[in-house]
């Protein structure tokens, strides 16, 4: 078995302050995906025993940023998307291992207003294409906070949400066109109708206290990586960040 991990830690130092190498010891996943690490290079001087860490910064000090630790050592790791409108913010660290390809991933933000809405939708485009590349070669795993609640059971107050970031008809469309093409969104095949089960939430009206999140942090699949499935999960016991982890297992 393999157990694969991410989450959004908000700020690697801040999540580092508030128990993450208690969770990192006593989950010990195989490989951890990390977004939203907040880090430029050579500000974070950090050795894990037993794991090789990859990280892509940001060239803008404290924004974006994804890493990757794993015990297993990849063939081969790429960083961003080959796309040089997309790879100037760290989003994205590509692994590939003997018989699969992880992609890890830190999707932008429409921001307030929808302002980034119209560079939203070309990064869908484009990384529905660079997965679907790498899929002709293997099966891929990929994961990350994707920024998009996908149905309505995905969050707490669809009706009130709409045309909120996140929750566009634009971005939940790109979400179901990348499905198709041939992903499963693993959490839902395990659970296709868990209600509640979020994995961020705002920090203002204590939303977390009272469970009023988004699932927006997602491990998918290639449709033929189906018969290794063997759980998903999410780990919303796990504080630190205002996002929880998500947890695959496959064989």
């Amino acid at each position: 078995m393999t157990r694969l991990i991410s989450w959004n830690v908000n700020g690697l130092r801040s999540v580092i302050a508030k128990g993450f190498f208690d969770f990192l010891d006593s989950k010990s996943p195989d490989i951890l995906c990390l977004q939203e690490t907040k880090l430029s290079e050579g500000q974070l001087d950090l050795e894990l025993e037993g794991y090789t860490l990859f990280f892509n910064y940001a060239e803008k000090k404290g924004y974006s940023g994804t890493a990757v630790f794993t015990k297993i050592q990849p063939l081969k790791v790429t960083y961003g998307m080959g796309i040089d409108e997309h790879d100037h913010e760290g989003r994205m660290i590509t692994l590939e291992f003997e018989d699969y390809f992880l992609v890890n991933i830190y999707t932008p933000n429409a921001q307030r207003g929808l302002e980034r809405l119209p560079y939203r939708m070309k990064w869908e485009d484009d990384l529905r294409n660079y997965l679907l590349s790498l899929d002709v070669q293997k099966p891929v795993i990929f994961c990350g906070d994707l920024n998009v609640a996908h149905k309505e059971i995905d969050l707490k107050n669809p009706k009130s949400n709409q045309n909120n970031a996140g929750f566009t008809p634009e971005e939940r469309s790109k979400m179901t066109q990348l499905l198709e093409s041939g992903f499963i969104d693993t959490f839902r095949y395990f659970y296709p109708d868990r209600t509640d089960a979020y994995t961020w939430w705002s920090y203002m009206f204590k939303a977390r206290e009272k469970n009023v999140g988004w699932r927006i942090d997602y491990f998918c699949v290639s449709e033929r990586f189906r018969s290794r499935l063997v759980d998903a999960a999410i780990l919303s016991d796990v504080y630190g960040s205002d996002h929880c982890p998500v947890e695959l297992v496959i064989a």
